[in-house]
């Protein structure tokens, strides 16, 4: 780990001043960015801790939605009362992801925030795009059973590893940030992830020294919601194919699919299909995929997946 300096911030307006600085990054729960700091993958000079922004509640809006604090655990998350009752996507996916141990670290934000899990991202001897731009994708001629088959190009094809951004691209949720200038704005969790064309170390639409200060669900939209993990091993793995859905009586949803692209995958036009059922939905959901012999598999995977999610739905 190379050396750098750290200082503690009080206020989100602090906290984004601190990071104006090059070669800053913000610090919470650390799960991910530490363990890029020991491999060598992040180096920042500078960590602006943000764990005493009070950024750490869960509060009703005045639209009967929630306003989830940035700083809010995820074990904390998966367990609210208003979330499972509610949300109860979102709190399943929670509990799919990673250990209790890490739910007990991890932020919202973080969540939202952390990096692929590609194998040749982590591996500094191989060229990666998104680690150093213009070395390369090892990962196209490489083993990618893990890796994307959709939203991907010829420079990168990782996927997102987050379980919890799925759930919350289903829910239509609403990032909220403090820009480095100090004002505002708001960012659909389905603009947050970038695709990555010729650019995959560009991953969100953040700017540089952007705080995320909390995510805003809208009102309840009922229904049967189910999320489905499907991974090689019981737990602590990445999807291979995850399905958040949120099913209304009638046939109609929306569903948004996990450990297939770069970014939580969804399309309203595969939406309009769920009453004809699976098939239907993964035909809009995969038009134009793009698969190596290692990871064709997931398109018949993520259909079946679909339509397990359909049968538990009505029954």
């Amino acid at each position: 780990m190379r050396p750098f300096t750290y200082e503690r911030a009080e206020t989100p307006a602090a906290a984004v001043a601190a990071a104006a600085s090059t070669g800053a990054k913000f610090i919470a729960g650390g799960t991910n960015l530490l363990d890029l700091m020991k491999l060598e993958i992040e180096a920042p000079t500078h960590l602006v801790d943000v764990n005493r922004l009070g950024l750490d509640t869960i509060e009703p809006t005045e639209d009967g939605g929630l306003r989830i604090g940035a700083l809010v655990r995820n074990t904390d998350l998966a367990a609210d009362a208003r979330v499972r009752r509610d949300y109860g996507v979102l709190s399943r996916a929670l509990l799919a992801g990673a250990s209790g141990q890490l739910r007990n670290k991890a932020t919202t934000a973080g969540n939202l925030l952390q990096r692929t899990r590609c194998p040749y991202f982590y591996d500094t001897n191989q060229p990666c795009n998104k680690r150093e731009p213009g070395s390369g994708c090892s990962a196209i001629e490489g083993f990618s059973r893990q890796l994307g088959v959709v939203g991907v190009s010829d420079a990168c094809i990782a996927t997102h590893p987050s379980d919890m951004a799925v759930a919350l691209r289903v829910l239509d949720a609403v990032v909220e940030t403090v820009r480095a200038d100090g004002s505002a704005r708001q960012i659909p969790v389905e603009e947050l992830h970038l695709l990555p064309g010729d650019t995959p170390d560009v991953e969100t639409a953040l700017e540089p020294g952007e705080l995320i200060t909390a995510v805003t669900l809208p009102p309840p939209v009922g229904g049967v919601q189910v999320y489905r993990k499907v991974r090689d091993r019981a737990s602590y793995a990445f999807a291979l194919v995850s399905v958040a859905a949120v099913l209304q009586p009638d046939g109609s949803g929306r569903v948004a699919i996990g450990g297939v692209a770069p970014k939580p995958w969804r399309s309203k036009a595969a939406d309009a299909e769920l009453p004809r059922g699976a098939r239907a939905v993964a035909e809009e959901l995969f038009a134009g995929a793009v698969t190596t012999h290692h990871n064709a598999f997931k398109l018949p995977l993520a259909e079946r997946t679909l339509a397990a999610v359909l049968s538990e739905a009505k029954g």
